[in-house]
């Protein structure tokens, strides 16, 4: 019985999977064409891609001097440094992803294909900066005389992770932004509040010191930890430095609760998704 139950959703799933393999070229013009777009008419190109981190890095080294925040023993640029990559790919993917279709709605108006191509797309391209982020802390690292290990293996599940992270955004803000344009101005917004809420200019470790270790909120402050990790980025973020910069292996406890609400989450952003796309073409 629960096999055959299981059938439908699993048919579903590979049928999901087929029809974006079909559009795989698709897919691959669209994502140059976003990257074109994105630095054709920019004098410095893709070194904008190289800037923004670079200038983060050095604002949070500066406010880190003033207000002192243990490092576990890694130079601050590089571990702040280490923080922007997963970040800023999160951080641009779904922001990019929520204006994806709309941006489309040309070519929406045309022909029919799977419209979910569109934020997955805009997810991917960011890959290339990211790309770019990686000589960058090769750098950085060899500077300050340090030599990745072989923890380092984990570093594509923990992008991977990311981008899922950021597709769900991308799902659910591409198909409100076309019928309510504010979530496209509200984004960057929200994302720049969670970017506090997230372990970016500080350490998780000093997140788990003060509600783990020094109780800091009494009686709320196992579950004040808890709610904090289950923002994905919290997780990802220590893992990141864990693996890169560290030599460990990235820590469970932290991963999971993050894990567990993007696994809950994504198959319902993308239904959501296929019901509003429907009506893409007329509303746009």
């Amino acid at each position: 019985m629960s096999e055959t139950a299981g059938q439908p959703g699993a048919q579903a799933r590979v049928s999901v999977w087929r029809e974006l393999y079909a559009y795989r070229e698709l897919m691959l013009t669209l994502a140059w064409k976003n990257v074109i777009v994105r630095y054709k008419q920019a004098y410095l190109g893709l070194v904008w891609a190289v800037l923004k981190p670079l200038l983060l890095m050095l604002i949070f080294s500066v406010v880190k001097g003033f207000v002192g925040i243990e490092t576990g023993g890694i130079p601050y640029p590089v571990l702040a440094f280490a923080a922007l990559m997963p970040w800023i790919l999160f951080q641009e993917s779904a922001s990019e992803g929520v204006n994806s279709v709309v941006g489309n709605a040309a070519l929406i108006r045309k022909i029919y294909f799977p419209r979910e191509i569109f934020p997955i797309t805009a997810t991917l391209t960011k890959l290339i900066e990211l790309l770019i982020s990686f000589a960058i802390l090769a750098a950085l690292m060899a500077y300050y005389q340090m030599a990745p290990t072989w923890q380092v293996l984990w570093v594509p599940l923990i992008i991977a992770y990311t981008l899922l992270a950021a597709l769900i955004i991308s799902l659910v803000g591409s198909a409100i932004n076309v019928y309510y344009r504010d979530i496209g101005v509200a984004l960057p917004v929200l994302l720049q509040i969670a970017m506090y809420l997230s372990p970016v200019i500080y350490p998780l470790s000093l997140v788990k010191q003060r509600l783990l270790e020094d109780q800091a909120a009494g009686a709320w402050s196992d579950w004040l930890y808890l709610i904090y990790t289950l923002n994905p980025l919290a997780g990802i973020i220590d893992a990141f430095q864990r693996t890169m910069l560290h030599g460990q292996a990235p820590d469970l406890a932290s991963l999971w609760p993050g894990m567990l609400l993007t696994a809950l989450l994504l198959p319902l952003s993308y239904r959501l998704f296929k019901r509003a796309e429907s009506r893409f073409a007329d509303v746009i």
